[in-house]
């Protein structure tokens, strides 16, 4: 794959509203674009404009997607900046994201996990990826 490319991850809901206002509140998302019965689906495309990365939820009529299946689904961002860091955290509380302790004791040591209402988990992690 050459650099420069659009990753997005996918994942269903059964609370499409809620999981796109949680993002955009939590992460200060933005709402890329959205889509009513397009084959059965209905959806919202969430991402920063400038990151290359999207958030892809969806909901299928008829079908039943469930919480997490482990408490080790996490979608993990690097926030180097101490204060970044603290004010990001409380926006993930204020959008309605519930702080639990991590499943991993590592993401606890300088980061925070945070729950949505599908049991799906994000860490703010403070400090910068050093790989």
């Amino acid at each position: 794959m050459k650099p420069g490319r659009i990753m997005r991850v996918v994942r269903p809901t059964e609370n499409l509203a809620a999981i796109v206002e949680m993002y955009v509140g939590g992460l200060g998302f933005t709402v890329i674009a959205q889509f009513t019965d397009h084959e059965g689906f209905d959806g919202a495309i969430l991402g920063h404009p400038q990151q290359p990365y999207h958030f892809a939820f969806t909901s299928q009529r008829g079908h039943h997607a469930g919480s997490a299946p482990t408490t080790h689904h996490l979608l993990v961002f690097y926030v180097p900046a101490e204060n970044e860091w603290e004010e990001s955290c409380k926006h993930m509380l204020t959008a309605g994201f519930r702080a639990v302790p991590s499943a991993n004791p590592y993401w606890d040591r300088r980061g925070r996990t945070f729950e949505d209402v599908d049991g799906y988990r994000v860490v703010l992690q403070n400090g910068a990826w050093s790989g």
